[in-house]
């Protein structure tokens, strides 16, 4: 057998890979398992030689084999070359369809930034083609992709799925039902320049998430479901990232809110050497003219900062880190509203106060009382930390006997080995808005004072919040002055 497999390995696959083979004895038995390290990523995909590429390339779905799309493979073979379809002209699109104020603009204070920039002096059209704003076809110039999505009047006339979308559901899945039974709360389509669709975007994200309030006398100072920068680089990682092939260029970026949980979605997978693991380390620019006009405009300040910044800002909000997964077909960001260190996660950690542990080890114990597990990366994002540092705090964990380790190598893994509650499952946390919804839900109503009592706020505040929610039609109020009651809508 082992002979077999290994001439398979080596004479009917391409690339040739190399399995390993570990015999083991369990339960009394003879156990042979068998390990292949993934190839590069410039080689894959790895497929069946006989079959050629497009019919003996398969993907692993669960517990079965299907086989490769001509998008997935598309994917892979895509990353091996440098892409250019952001730099493609827009051949029914003319110069007309550029917003010529916005970029001259650009230009000036582009020119400014680069003095010595001789081919900036060159007349406008020249300048043009050499930031691959615009590109000739049949001796006229037309806008590339970059071009007309940067500076485009409207770029959606040409590209009309060149969108984000926003969809703010009810509860944790796509099927729960609001009491009047709509399927969403809210259905949002931004549009124009991307310049202008981010900042739309954004605006109406941090307008719908929830937020709590924090006292500051007589002010209260909101406190946002999740970090503005951190749903910011996520949009424009999404944009600057996208696959923009004619494969994925009817498809759009998808933002989903959940009562639990935001997902970003774009078209395309991963790109070049990047990992789900190498994200924060690893550079490879699918849209290389469309990243360099974005950092011009200062929506991106550095390639390959934007990982980074989106795991600090969720760091600081004292949220878990963003999950990432790479779906060949498309990129997903999972954020989650979790407060990680609150009173009752220090309540519970404090039972095992007698263990020697450092701060990071108590952060990971807590994330694994929300999480079934965690591994060496998800450790680094959390932490802060580099894999050797990663590994070791790890390996203290279980030594304490608060964690187990499972598999090994690549697949190693570890789970709590105390409970995660006492007696009751943890709630998450109430905000002040749930709080006051809650109530006025089982008592019909709230006035000012209750609503001081239930908050723990002085009357002006207590007046204040409550008016911030009547104006934001999450409450109606009734009645004038010190008879006021506020009620559903």
């Amino acid at each position: 057998m082992h002979t077999e497999i290994s001439h398979l390995a080596w004479a009917d696959m391409e690339p040739q890979i190399q399995p390993e083979f570990t015999v083991e004895l369990f339960d009394g038995k003879t156990v042979v398992a068998l390990e292949v390290s993934p190839v590069p990523a410039d080689k894959r995909p790895c497929h069946y030689k006989n079959a050629g590429l497009q019919k003996g390339s398969y993907i692993r779905v669960g517990n079965t084999n299907r086989s490769m799309t001509d998008y997935e493979i598309f994917g892979y073979v895509s990353s091996q070359n440098q892409p250019t379809f952001d730099e493609e002209p827009i051949l029914e699109a003319t110069l007309e369809d550029l917003d010529k104020e916005k970029l001259t603009s650009f230009l000036e204070r582009f020119k400014k930034d680069r003095p010595k920039a001789v081919y900036l002096k060159q007349p406008f059209e020249q300048v043009l083609k050499h930031l691959k704003i615009a590109r000739p076809f049949n001796g006229k110039l037309h806008p590339t992709l970059a071009g007309l999505l940067t500076f485009g009047s409207h770029p959606q006339t040409l590209e009309s799925q060149l969108v984000i979308t926003f969809l703010h559901y009810f509860g944790m899945t796509e099927t729960e039902k609001t009491p009047r039974g709509e399927r969403f709360l809210d259905n949002r389509k931004f549009e124009g320049p991307i310049p202008e669709m981010v900042s739309d975007a954004v605006n109406h994200v941090m307008a719908s998430i929830r937020k709590g309030s924090l006292i500051e006398g007589l002010y209260l100072r909101d406190i946002p479901e999740y970090p503005e920068e951190a749903i910011r680089e996520a949009i424009v990682n999404a944009i600057a990232h996208r696959d923009y092939s004619n494969f994925a260029r009817g498809s759009y970026i998808q933002i989903r809110l959940f009562a639990d949980r935001m997902e970003i979605q774009s078209p395309g997978g991963l790109y070049g050497t990047v990992t789900l693991e190498t994200l924060e380390e690893e550079q490879s620019t699918r849209n290389r003219t469309l990243v360099r006009l974005l950092e011009d405009l200062h929506l991106v300040e550095n390639r390959g900062s934007g990982i980074k910044a989106m795991l600090g800002a969720m760091r600081s909000a004292n949220l878990e880190p963003p999950r990432f997964q790479d779906r060949r077909s498309s990129f997903l960001v999972i954020m989650r509203n979790l407060t990680l260190m609150n009173t009752d996660a220090i309540d519970w950690l404090n039972h095992f106060s007698d263990r020697p542990l450092n701060d990071r080890q108590r952060l990971a114990l807590v994330y694994l009382r929300h999480n079934q597990q965690i591994t060496n990366f998800d450790y680094q994002r959390l932490a802060h930390v580099d894999s050797v540092t990663a590994s070791r705090e790890l390996r203290g964990l279980v030594q304490t006997g608060l964690t187990s380790q499972h598999s090994s190598r690549r697949w190693t893994h570890y789970m709590l080995n105390v409970p995660t509650i006492d007696t009751v499952e943890v709630p998450l946390l109430l905000l002040p808005e749930d709080k006051v919804l809650d109530y006025v839900r089982r008592h019909g109503f709230i006035t000012r004072k209750q609503c001081a009592g239930l908050l723990d706020l002085k009357d002006i505040p207590a007046r204040k919040f409550l008016f911030r929610m009547r104006d934001k039609g999450i409450l109606k109020q009734t009645g004038l002055k010190r008879g006021s009651q506020y009620v559903l809508p």
